[in-house]
């Protein structure tokens, strides 16, 4: 076990940001946060990273080697910065270090080049690699695939899945379309404010509390991951082809 939260939540300006979470994550695999905006997905995430210093309930951590993608990242995209000087920019790292992380990344090609020629999906790699160069026990996504389209969101979550496995580190990833994630997540916390439902993908995608906040429609479209299979889906369900 990477971090628990017991009953963790906080309080401000006279109101809950978020309450009563019960989450664990554990080293290989990958937590899910999946909720409408504004119903505390950043702020338990902010808890787990020791961002709030007064909290409801508890929450342990088992490890210091934390890393963390924000939702957003600002940039001045006037200036020539390339990747590899984005990789040090606040932090020292080795020529080894650099090329290893952009290697997992898929983006080690583009190392000389300048932030600014990125596409969105190359940016988000390039994320996603500064913040495994040191290899952390404990990885935070919050929100990592916004502006990538469709195609690229499956990608990236085949990548992340991809890092948790190489490097052995706990996932907390933080995301607002559960049917596109499900493939690669272990278990899933549905919040709005509070906990309204938790278990694997499929099973949150058949509680009536997840079913309210998304629409019986998100939850058929989950419906096709439930089987085993040895075969890849269209978006709308149909069999497209068999894998190996």
């Amino acid at each position: 076990m990477l971090v628990k939260l017991s009953n963790a939540g906080v309080f401000k300006d006279n109101k809950w940001l978020v309450e009563g979470v019960d989450l664990e994550i554990h080293r290989g695999k990958i937590v899910t946060l999946i909720g409408p905006n504004g119903s505390g997905k950043s702020t338990t995430a902010k808890i787990i990273l020791g961002l709030y210093k007064n909290i409801e309930g508890s929450v342990q951590r088992f490890t210091k080697k934390i890393a963390y993608v924000p939702q957003k990242v600002t940039i001045d995209w006037t200036l020539p910065i390339r990747v590899i000087d984005f990789m040090v920019l606040t932090q020292n790292l080795n020529s080894d270090e650099i090329s290893n992380a952009l290697n997992l990344a898929g983006v080690e090609h583009l190392k000389t080049r300048n932030l600014r020629d990125l596409s969105g999906g190359e940016f988000q790699r390039v994320l996603l690699a500064r913040a495994i160069a040191k290899k952390p026990e404990l990885l935070v996504l919050d929100e990592p695939v916004q502006g990538v389209d469709y195609s690229g969101e499956v990608a990236l979550y085949g990548l992340i899945k991809n890092i948790s496995e190489s490097l052995n580190c706990g996932i907390l990833l933080i995301s607002h379309d559960l049917h596109v994630v499900m493939s690669a997540t272990n278990h899933v916390v549905c919040l709005n404010g509070h906990v309204c439902c938790s278990g694997s993908p499929v099973d949150v995608a058949q509680n009536k509390n997840y079913k309210e906040l998304f629409g019986d429609q998100s939850s058929q479209l989950l419906s096709i991951y439930e089987h085993e299979h040895n075969h890849t889906h269209s978006v709308d369900g149909k069999i497209m082809k068999e894998t190996e």
